[in-house]
């Protein structure tokens, strides 16, 4: 098991895109800061087949100091839960797809409407924003 950082995976998107590194490295960018954006205001983000990022609250709780065994109040706090998608379970179980043949049929290339974003008050696509 290896360690692949953000420099890794927008070196390989450009390369495999023909794009330049600086216009791979801002999409990239956005998109981790609208999913902080969308988190931090409490909506749930869905990405068909890959997972669901939702964000909840964990209840306040006495936890125990392992070493001096004294009790410490820990606050409530929220988390960011992930439920993962089907393709990646599929990918986690040993079932990968050849990458190469779904991008040599330029797979990764065709638009598809899947991501959702679900607000408390309503449900809407991102396309329609």
């Amino acid at each position: 098991m290896s360690t692949v950082t953000k420099k890794d995976l927008i070196d390989r998107i450009a390369d495999a895109t023909d794009q330049k590194r600086v216009v791979v490295k801002k999409t990239i960018q956005y998109f981790l800061d609208e999913v902080i954006l969308e988190l931090g205001r409490g909506n749930r983000l869905e990405f068909r087949d890959f997972g669901v990022f939702e964000v909840r609250e964990r209840k306040s709780r006495v936890a125990q100091n392992p070493k001096t065994l004294e009790r410490v109040h820990v606050p409530a706090k929220k988390v960011v839960k992930f439920k993962i998608g089907r393709k990646m379970q599929e990918a986690l179980d040993g079932h990968l797809p050849d990458l190469d043949e779904v991008r040599d049929g330029k797979e990764h290339l065709k638009p598809r409407p899947n991501i959702v974003i679900t607000t408390t008050a309503s449900t809407r696509s991102a396309a329609s924003r």
